[in-house]
């Protein structure tokens, strides 16, 4: 299994688990070229996080709903730094915990939980879905968000349920410290420097083509993904993707979108021509 990517250089866009989807790759033989699409800080004002924190203690949730991995990461960072580690977990332990796609359970058993019920699409709509078949009628439920988002929706569908939402906020984007890595991917790509592009949320397609409008160089990332094999991790990138009139040329086999199952189908799918560098 090792080196089926050597001498392969492929752009990865993560930014939560960016260190993870690398050192996967690296394993390959892949030379990766990183690209964060996004600094992240914790929320700048504290104090609501701290106060929803000693809630869920105080008033134990009936519900918790993960939108993020980083999202829970961020809470128990606050946790032990205000020191009611055992306290929060505990609590928690004793609600039904819900997760948006795989990320969120992963944070859970991190500190010995486990979700009850993970969305078959990690997106708001599959979080609503998903709920829509539980009966929370006078629940409280906790909902974790994230930035750049417009939650309202999903909100309102919650309640219209019945239920009590408390909602926390742990972390912010800082989009424009990133901009300046996206413009030189988008160059090295438009000069044919890059094997595979790997996309593995839709927020990067969106984010792609904002900067690439912003920095007057749309043309230009129009162009490098044209000659860049574009890698989907699933059927919502591949959506994304195809909003923008994009298109997917990797993809898992077997409807396993994950890290692991997408860099299994770029070594199958690169390995039909040579490195470009190497040409």
């Amino acid at each position: 299994m090792a080196d089926r990517l050597n001498g392969y250089r492929i752009l990865i866009l993560e930014t939560r688990e960016e260190a993870q989807f690398s050192r996967l790759l690296a394993e390959q033989g892949a030379d990766v070229l990183q690209c964060p699409m996004f600094t992240i800080h914790d929320a700048p004002d504290p104090a609501p996080t701290e106060a929803w924190i000693r809630r869920a203690i105080e008033r134990p949730l009936d519900d918790l709903v993960l939108m993020t991995g980083e999202g829970l990461r961020r809470l128990m960072k606050v946790v032990r730094r205000i020191g009611v580690e055992a306290e929060f977990v505990g609590s928690l332990g004793r609600a039904r915990k819900f997760a948006r796609g795989p990320k969120p359970g992963r944070a859970l058993r991190e500190i010995g939980l486990e979700p009850q019920m993970t969305t078959e699409k990690p997106t708001s709509e599959g979080v609503a879905d998903m709920l829509s078949t539980l009966d929370l009628k006078g629940h409280r439920l906790g909902l974790q968000l994230y930035p750049d988002k417009d939650h309202a929706t999903l909100i309102g569908a919650i309640k219209a349920q019945g239920a009590e939402v408390d909602t926390v906020l742990p972390y912010v984007y800082d989009a424009q410290a990133a901009d300046a890595n996206i413009v030189t991917a988008i160059e090295e790509m438009a000069q044919g420097r890059i094997d595979a592009i790997a996309l593995t949320s839709s927020g990067q397609v969106r984010r792609l083509l904002e900067v690439a409008q912003a920095h007057k160089c749309e043309a230009q990332l129009r162009e490098g993904l044209e000659q860049t094999p574009i890698a989907s991790v699933g059927p919502v990138v591949s959506d994304e993707l195809k909003t923008y009139g994009l298109r997917t040329d990797i993809y898992p086999a077997n409807d396993a979108f994950f890290m692991k199952p997408l860099i299994s189908a770029m070594a199958t799918a690169l390995s039909k021509a040579p490195p470009r560098m190497a040409k």
